[in-house]
């Protein structure tokens, strides 16, 4: 039986060391990094098996990322391999008060941009399969990849599979109202969904239509909208380029989880939500919604300590994070 199935594009991260800006560094630390391939690293690191499907370039760079799912025991025997194609990159360029982190994108015309439905035999992969992960940076990406995506939401609806469905607006890559048309459609396939709030300028609105300040309320108003079993609401806020707030609610079945908000410094943000995701998924499998919002709270709080966007915490630390309450020098 396998707990999670992820699905989208992981690539290769690079960063100037020591807070040097890009164009003044002459050296890069590579990493790998892609949402749906934290959250799946997340739910392994937490206990659960997991599984990713993408397609990948068969080149250094490809099987570098295989490797390192395997690094975390995540299955990745669905992996599509892409002669001659390439992967994804991105640059993180981390900020220092009052210059903010910024990352910047080289993606276009990726392995995983050009797969086309029918590539993945989905009713295999979902035989055994508890739940099945996606988010709205896919179908950003291409038409195909959009279509694939929404081929296999509606192959895990049809074999029983539970759909968490994780927005990530990216304004990189399109508008809020293009986002909106071609997402809201998907949602009649979604169980679980994920959203920030507040986020930039209009994203509330992404799915609603409407624009709220209230995290609980727009929980209780897209969940009535759509059907949605579950909405998880994370809520992060940077206090400055090294410091922020933390913490979610989730809405379920006309009841409010709430969990205290956290105060962290952040050696690296990239990949903190992703870190939530996968707590609370592993949570809510585990038969436990409240549980499920305070895992996803530490575990993206204790991500945010330690560079790169995957996950190195254990479960035993994210359960005495939540047990304690705070830090200090064990021995």
């Amino acid at each position: 039986m396998m707990d999670i199935v992820t699905f989208g594009e992981t690539m290769i991260r690079l960063s100037p060391p020591d807070h040097l800006r890009l164009e003044q560094t002459s050296s890069l630390t590579l990493s790998v990094g892609g949402a749906e391939l934290n959250v799946a690293a997340g739910v392994a690191r937490l206990g659960l098996n997991s599984a990713y499907v993408s397609r990948l370039p068969s080149n250094p760079l490809g099987r570098m990322i295989a490797n390192t799912g395997r690094g975390f025991n995540i299955n990745m025997s669905n992996i599509l391999w892409a002669e001659g194609e390439r992967v994804g990159v991105y640059f993180v360029e981390f900020g220092a008060d009052p210059r903010p982190t910024r990352v910047y994108y080289d993606r276009k015309d990726s392995a995983f941009a050009h797969i086309q439905p029918g590539m993945v035999d989905w009713k295999s992969i979902f035989q055994e399969a508890r739940l099945f992960h996606v988010g709205g940076i896919t179908p950003a990406l291409s038409v195909s990849a959009h279509d694939a995506q929404k081929e296999a939401m509606i192959a895990a609806q049809e074999a029983g599979c539970l759909v968490s469905y994780d927005i990530n607006y990216r304004a990189s890559l399109w508008t809020v109202d293009e986002a909106r048309k071609i997402q809201r459609p998907l949602m009649e396939h979604v169980d679980i969904l994920i959203t920030s709030l507040p986020d930039q300028p209009g994203t509330s609105e992404l799915l609603s239509g409407f624009n709220g300040n209230d995290p609980a309320e727009v929980a209780r108003r897209v969940a009535g909208m759509f059907g949605f079993k579950t909405v998880l609401a994370t809520m992060r806020k940077s206090l400055s380029a090294q410091r922020a707030t933390i913490t979610s609610l989730a809405y379920a079945d006309g009841n409010l989880y709430t969990d205290r908000c956290y105060e962290v410094e952040t050696i690296d943000p990239i990949g903190g939500g992703d870190a939530n995701v996968a707590g609370f998924l592993t949570g809510y499998l585990e038969g436990d919604i409240q549980k499920a919002v305070r895992l996803g709270n530490a575990f993206s709080v204790l991500q945010q300590t330690a560079p790169t966007d995957l996950p190195w915490s254990t479960r035993a630390e994210v359960d005495a994070l939540i047990a304690e309450g705070g830090s200090s020098m064990r021995r």
